[in-house]
């Protein structure tokens, strides 16, 4: 079947960044908003008891002004992510974030008003049957609130956020669209690159000069305008280091914690788990090293194919990689194929590999429509096969969460990576189950196991980076020359030396680093990826009835603890290296068959 590359963002609101309807629908927002407010205000909880009626009634404004923000904000981020010289877009993204401010402000109040009701109270309101469903976010808000400050001074943090948080994130986006990296090929011909195009090629391209001559270009253009982004990401963590201080936070990873429903111990035991078992993915990276004939990888190979023998890379047009995923989703959950083929024939997706689009993918809900968005670049390898089924499961996720109230869909990051790793397993396993040759294998195994990789070292390199950036950015501006310092040092510790070059501007080039909203966006993607292991196990091992366990646990993924989540579906205890340990274990036995099939390969 012959699907779009390009997404349809005409049936949300037609016009682009012009549309008469989507700034209708903004001033409708900033009517609600107001009315919002205005009943939050005047709310009082004694008068509103015993059965809280207005209480009700401010939720389910606030969830439709809630849909209502995601539906515009998910639209025009997707505007501007498709074309990133869309200045109109970028304006109205501004517009965006002032009416989430606005909503903050508002919520802010409410917070504080929950937090003064009486405990006997609060328990009687909590104990109604239309507030029981929503109970646990609603003692979430009511514990958090108690360190709210004044409701004029949250309000000045929120309008202070606009240019603060949002302005220099947005700064990071403004600068990356004038990424170009040139690239010449063996006819002379130089063609500019953006980010994203040049990003895949790097890290894909089986020629090891190709890939050389991009890594240089790429750090060199990336170190050019080190200074940018240097002030950039020493603005947002300085303003969100000072909103910590305002609010009597000292630990740079409280917020992270409490935002991903997570106990500091169970991010300690999935760490330390993690570098007690790196071996074999050490051991992995020096057998590439062997057959790409190098004595160590260098930062741009861990990524490269792997082709013996009479190997070619493992191609995937869009059309057959979109038919792969449904016909290998349908072997573990039919609802998730149907969903991902309904995808794909409504053009939710856009995937074409050209200039002028951000880098990087994403998925994005779109909460009035009861659909999803996905942003990628997609260049025909088992890689962005992969990466297309991880947005997918995203996708998913929202989808069978779409009937629950606003409040119970607000899931966190870390069990957000948890359905799109999960989605991303099947599809992987799979391309390595479909291989024809032992070559074939080998190199299909390798794509899998670089996600393994990613997790383990990679998101480890970030987070050790991102530790040492903030401890240091408590006491002053950190020098561009010095967080490449700490990048290289980072990478160095989490690959255990392994590599004989490393990617010092990777603080620059990552995305992640940059976005407001979740500082720490890199522990949960390690957090994910093992917990959807475990879901991936116990698939294989209880298909029965595995569909309808799989979608209950996706639901109840923002109305409880990460810990509790895992006690209820998995009967696992996260604080424990048990867990963690089963689902490395995994990975390393793809390890020991890659390293047993490429014995035979090696000179």
């Amino acid at each position: 079947m012959k699907y779009s590359i390009n997404w349809d963002l005409e049936s949300i609101f037609p016009g682009g960044s012009r549309s008469t309807q989507l700034h209708e629908k903004m001033a409708l927002l900033q009517e609600q908003l107001e009315e919002l407010s205005k009943n939050v205000t005047s709310w009082n909880s004694e008068q509103d008891g015993p059965d809280f009626k207005h209480f009700t009634q401010l939720l389910a404004l606030q969830e439709k002004v809630t849909f209502g923000l995601s539906q515009v904000h998910t639209f025009i981020e997707a505007v501007q992510s498709a074309d990133i010289n869309n200045k109109q877009a970028s304006a109205l993204l501004g517009k965006a974030f002032e009416l989430s401010s606005f909503s903050s402000t508002v919520q802010t109040i409410l917070a504080k008003k929950i937090v003064e009701i009486p405990d006997s109270e609060w328990t009687n309101l909590t104990n109604l049957p239309e507030f029981q469903p929503i109970q646990f976010v609603l003692n979430e808000i009511r514990t958090q609130g108690k360190e709210l400050l004044s409701e004029a001074e949250e309000a000045l943090i929120n309008s202070l956020s606009i240019d603060g948080f949002q302005g220099w994130s947005d700064h990071y986006d403004t600068l990356v669209a004038t990424i170009e990296i040139p690239f010449e090929d063996k006819d002379g011909h130089v063609t500019n690159l953006s980010a994203g195009q040049a990003y895949n090629k790097m890290n894909a391209d089986p020629d090891a000069e190709v890939r050389e001559q991009l890594f240089q270009k790429w750090e060199a253009t990336w170190s050019a305008k080190a200074p940018l982004f240097s002030d950039t990401l020493n603005h947002l963590a300085g303003f969100r280091l000072a909103d910590y201080q305002a609010h009597g936070v000292t630990d740079y990873l409280k917020r992270p914690l409490e935002y991903n429903r997570m106990k500091r111990e169970t991010l300690d035991t999935m760490w330390q788990a993690v570098s007690d078992h790196k071996q074999p993915f050490i051991d992995y990276l020096n057998r590439k090293a062997q057959l790409l004939g190098k004595e160590k990888l260098a930062w741009q190979d861990i990524e490269a194919p792997v082709l013996v023998g009479n190997a070619e890379p493992q191609v995937y047009p869009y059309d057959q990689g979109a038919e792969f995923i449904i016909e290998n989703f349908k072997k573990v959950s039919p609802k998730m194929a149907d969903f991902a083929q309904y995808a794909f024939e409504h053009n939710w997706i856009e995937a074409e590999n050209r200039s002028g689009k951000r880098p990087g993918g994403y998925c994005a809900e779109l909460p009035e429509s009861n659909e999803s968005r996905i942003f990628m670049t997609y260049a025909d390898s088992p890689s962005e096969v992969s990466t297309l089924a991880h947005e997918l499961g995203h996708a998913f996720h929202s989808h069978v969460m779409n009937d629950l109230p606003a409040l119970n869909q607000q899931y966190a990051m870390n069990v957000a990576e948890t359905a799109s790793t999960f989605a991303e397993m099947i599809v992987a396993d799979a391309t390595v189950k479909e291989a024809k040759t032992k070559e074939a294998k080998i190199g299909l195994l390798d794509t899998k196991i670089q996600n393994a990789l990613a997790m383990f070292l990679n998101i480890h390199a970030r987070f050790i980076f991102e530790s040492n950036f903030y401890k240091e950015r408590q006491t002053g501006i950190v020098t561009d020359e010095r967080l490449s310092e700490l990048m290289e040092a980072a990478q160095k510790e989490a690959y255990q030396d392994s590599l004989s070059s490393y990617h010092p501007h990777f603080w620059a080039s990552k995305l992640h680093f940059f976005i407001a909203d979740v500082p720490f966006y890199n522990f949960p993607y390690t957090f994910g990826y093992l917990f959807s292991l475990g879901i991936y196990a116990q698939s294989l091992e209880e298909s029965q009835g595995f569909e309808e366990r799989y979608i209950a646990l996706l639901r109840d993924t923002a109305s409880m603890s990460t810990e509790d989540l895992a006690m209820k579906h998995l009967n696992a205890d996260l604080t424990k290296p048990e867990f963690w340990e089963a689902g490395i274990a995994i990975m390393k036995n793809d390890v020991e068959t890659f390293l047993t099939l490429t014995e035979d390969f090696l000179n």
